[in-house]
């Protein structure tokens, strides 16, 4: 908790000194996301398969100093996870999912490009912090049936670390009437894997696709 009001501070602060003088836009965006694992140790590397899941980001808009280079620090809610196994026992499809929620507050770089009278694209990097709300790990029957498989709980001795940090990669295209079409890449740095695991180090990996609206 002392962590994500940190960060909510710092980004206040970042907001206060890009407000200054200049003129202020905001929007929201939403959208599926593909998240998966990546398991790293001894020299090897593997990746689970994606699994699918949601995010809603809200996102403030300040120019630096040009009318093409704009920072979005932002507030957003993300749906991580990954697909670890699929195939059938006995006659039955199955599914093995873990979906986590996280609040991240990522901060963008971006710049914009006009294209005419339409709109302007757009590409943008920057960090997040993120910290762990919720998660599951279930099992899904090839009858839809979902069930729970015991209890998901963040910490460093329990499933899942809860604390991440990583790198965003964004791009899309707005209209000048506010309509995004969006796209981007979670790349996360911070080692997820819960004590005891050993050598092996866990990492967020999340493709996204999405649209918003920016005012």
């Amino acid at each position: 908790m002392k962590k994500l009001i940190l960060s909510i501070a710092i980004l206040a602060f970042s907001v206060s000194v890009f407000a200054q003088g200049q003129p202020m836009g905001f929007g929201i965006k939403a959208g599926v996301n593909f998240p998966k694992y990546n398991f790293s140790g001894n020299d090897n590397s593997i990746e689970t398969d994606a699994s699918t899941n949601f995010h809603v980001t809200a996102f403030l808009d300040a120019p630096i100093f040009t009318d093409y280079l704009y920072v979005q620090p932002g507030i957003s809610l993300q749906g991580k996870g990954a697909k670890f196994a699929e195939g059938s026992f006995m006659g039955e499809d199955y599914r093995v999912t873990q979906n986590t929620m996280w609040l991240e507050i990522p901060v963008n770089l971006v710049a914009k490009a006009p294209t005419g009278q339409m709109g302007h694209l757009f590409v943008g990097a920057g960090p997040y912090v993120g910290f762990g709300l919720s998660g599951k790990n279930k099992v899904t029957g090839g009858n839809g049936d979902a069930s729970e498989v015991g209890d998901f709980k963040f910490g460093s001795e329990n499933d899942q670390k809860g604390t991440d940090f990583g790198l965003n990669f964004i791009g899309g295209y707005q209209f000048n009437n506010g309509l995004i079409i969006h796209g981007g890449y979670g790349l996360g740095l911070t080692d997820i894997a819960p004590d005891g695991v050993g050598d092996v180090k866990q990492t967020n990996r999340v493709w996204s696709v999405g649209l918003g609206f920016a005012l």
